[in-house]
């Protein structure tokens, strides 16, 4: 495998980091309202996708203060959108749920911004070059667990 020089993958990473923002407020404008915050939606959207964790775990995940996210799970669980248990295995501690109506608020926050990003990628990309996108898409998600 060949190595990427220090002064290319700088460069590398700038592009990337500046058409990551831009993507991400292009996405941002495609948002429906629904009255739940970034932060709230990417709790959902983690909530959905490891079905129960700790707020800490949440807060951890999202690299935020546990501060932070009280407010924002606060206003979730007002809502109906997250359910809090607690946890079995630790009588301490707290597990959250998404509910159904936060999975539909969810939906909702995708669907508008999924269906825009769909026709954005037909008609500016070629076939190949979307399995690209899709194939980018995978290390992208990788960096951000990094």
């Amino acid at each position: 495998m060949a190595v990427v020089p220090d002064a290319e993958l700088a460069v590398a990473a700038r592009d990337l980091r500046q058409s990551v923002v831009r993507l991400a407020r292009r996405l941002r404008t495609q948002r429906q309202e629904h009255g739940v915050s970034p932060l709230g939606v990417s709790v959902l959207s983690r909530l959905y996708r490891h079905h129960s964790l700790t707020p800490r775990a949440i807060a951890d995940g999202e690299h935020v203060a546990p501060q932070t996210l009280t407010r924002v799970l606060a206003n979730l669980e007002e809502r109906g959108l997250v359910s809090r248990q607690g946890d079995p295995s630790d009588g301490r501690q707290s597990l959250l749920e998404i509910t159904p109506a936060g999975l539909d608020v969810l939906r909702q926050d995708s669907a508008r911004r999924e269906a825009w990003l769909a026709a954005a990628m037909a008609s500016a990309l070629t076939p190949a070059e979307q399995r690209v996108v899709g194939i980018a898409a995978e290390l992208l998600d990788r960096l951000a667990d990094e």
